[in-house]
């Protein structure tokens, strides 16, 4: 484990956030896609009144309850947190070449559209930022089991804090309704992971928590790009 790491694995959510504005030279940004996990990082942001500015990737195919936490939670906290859109032109470009739902048709062009709906506006919402915070968990995949709290994406040379690394489902949804924070109705219906409304599915009992994204795909690494470096999502020692 290294120092960086070891200095913040037995704080809790709030003190290790405390920990990280007090230490770290921003700006500080969290990205939130509105899932259960991103949910308490926003309530122990907001509650705390901490320096960190929350953003959101709107990719323009959301499941309207994604729409309803978000209002909810603008409501709620006495905020509105700002949006990121995809390009217009290259959405129109790429529906006229390949259709509106060519996603299905190979892993190439469901790895375009992520590219245009989610990687490039997640560059332009983290322009000038040292410090990204992220709602990864382990459990959440395979792929992120070797990952630490604090990981360094070299490419974009940012340094990424996952505070909720060691947490688990159950967790996380103790500290939900601990703290009465509102969530996505889409957990209660069998979605433990939420993305775009036409990619992602309902899970079966015993499922992964990632089965339900991109479930036509015959590949066990479901990830849209947002956390890769240097093409896979590949976790950087050291920190």
């Amino acid at each position: 484990m290294s120092k960086t790491t070891e200095a913040y694995a037995d704080l809790d959510l709030s003190a290790g956030l405390k920990k990280l504005v007090a230490e770290y030279e921003g700006p500080h940004v969290f990205t939130t896609s509105f899932g259960l996990e991103d949910q308490a990082i926003t309530h122990a942001i907001l509650s705390e009144s901490l320096p960190i500015r929350i953003v959101t990737l709107d990719t323009g195919r959301l499941f309207s309850e994604t729409y309803e936490v978000w209002q909810k939670t603008n409501l709620r906290y006495g905020v509105h947190i700002e949006s990121f859109f995809p390009d217009a032109n290259l959405i129109s470009e790429y529906i006229r070449k390949h259709g509106p739902n060519s996603i299905y048709d190979s892993l190439d062009l469901r790895k375009e559209c992520c590219n245009i709906r989610k990687v490039l506006p997640l560059d332009l919402a983290l322009k000038g930022v040292k410090i990204w915070i992220t709602g990864l968990r382990k459990e959440q995949s395979s792929f992120r089991n070797d990952l630490s709290l604090f990981e360094e994406d070299k490419t974009k040379g940012i340094l990424k804090y996952q505070p909720l690394l060691n947490w688990t489902w159950e967790d996380t949804w103790a500290y939900i309704r601990e703290n009465n924070i509102p969530y996505n109705s889409l957990h209660d219906k069998g979605f433990p992971s939420i993305g775009c409304a036409p990619c992602t599915r309902a899970i079966e009992e015993g499922e992964d928590f990632r089965a339900g994204r991109w479930w036509w795909e015959q590949t066990s690494q479901k990830e849209c790009g947002l956390h890769w470096v240097d093409g896979k999502l590949m976790p950087k020692k050291g920190n």
